[in-house]
């Protein structure tokens, strides 16, 4: 049995978008001393105790921080319920049980480098393109709202966020977003894949990863401005946050214009040379590669497709 967790954080206010997704806002008792305490992309834990099956004991896990790290008060973190889940004793299934004012654990200390900093640096000029699938949306919410916090008149111009869900209801943060669209220049696309439910529906539809299937990647090129042939690394980096299926979906269609994951195990099955920058950051608490590389059926076509990509971009650009 898991050790019963000491909780040290309170539940300050839930919002519930759906049935099975909710924002959480979490107050620790205790903030860190340090300000900000975390980097836009960073991820935290939480956990509870299952007071119902004690002899479950207590389960923790790690999500993503939607808050802004300018921010002051409860932390904002966007969760989905998890349905099917694996695990005997689900984080989900206890905390959609928690109202206002309840106690639960917060671990206050930030981890991860799913950031720009740790990736490309804050100065790097090219468009950043956010694909999200479902609450893969938080990071990339808490990037921007840092930026309005620093300065709210801040030119989101070069920022993308492509967000993906089964349906209308479940694009978080769309009214937020949408503002921003308005206000400060970002470049903001949701995609709804059962849209046959919702015929009302008048935005892109698929999954999110679709955006990049050739036959659709022209047009979003031209809808960020880019010339023919011009959505490449030397324009463009890729965040993505979501299930596997979303990142591979978008890696392996993006492998005919350069873009390289930032995976050791696969740019080494791609044969990348290794003074090429990575250009495709993922966040993934699996430690497996995306892609199989253990099938040379499937590694030698795309080893080939990397390779004449890089050799076209070495020439020059469109």
């Amino acid at each position: 049995m898991a050790k019963l967790l000491e909780y040290n954080a309170t539940l300050a206010e839930r919002i519930d978008i759906t049935d099975a997704l909710t924002l959480f806002r979490v107050k620790p008792d205790t903030m860190p001393e340090k300000r900000p305490w975390f980097t836009p992309g960073q991820y935290c834990v939480l956990g509870m105790n299952n007071a119902e099956k004690p002899e479950l004991g207590s389960v923790r896990r790690s999500m993503s921080i939607a808050s802004a790290p300018e921010d002051d008060g409860a932390i904002e973190f966007y969760v989905r319920w998890v349905a099917k889940p694996e695990s005997e004793n689900p984080l989900t299934h206890l905390l959609w049980k928690l109202k206002n004012g309840d106690r639960m654990y917060m671990r206050a200390v930030a981890a991860g480098v799913f950031t720009i900093k740790d990736t490309i640096g804050l100065d790097d000029p090219r468009i950043r393109v956010m694909v999200a699938a479902g609450t893969g949306s938080a990071p990339f919410v808490s990037m921007l709202r840092s930026e309005l916090r620093q300065n709210p008149k801040a030119d989101l111009s070069k920022w993308v966020l492509l967000h993906g869900a089964s349906y209308p209801a479940d694009l978080g943060y769309r009214e937020e977003l949408a503002q921003l669209v308005d206000t400060n220049n970002l470049k903001y696309w949701g995609t709804v894949s059962r849209y046959k439910d919702h015929p009302d529906w008048k935005g892109d539809k698929g999954r999110v990863e679709s955006f990049f299937e050739p036959g659709r990647l022209d047009d979003f090129e031209a809808r960020l401005g880019l010339p023919p042939g011009g959505f490449t690394p030397k324009n463009v980096v890729i965040y993505i946050c979501g299930l596997t299926g979303t990142i591979t979906g978008t890696i392996v269609p993006l492998i005919d214009r350069g873009f390289v994951p930032d995976f050791k195990r696969i740019r080494e099955a791609l044969a990348v040379p290794a003074d090429t920058k990575d250009s495709v950051f993922y966040e993934q608490y699996d430690t497996e590669p995306v892609i199989d590389i253990k099938s040379e059926d499937i590694v030698a076509p795309l080893r080939a497709r990397m390779q004449a990509a890089l050799a076209k971009l070495a020439g020059p650009m469109p």
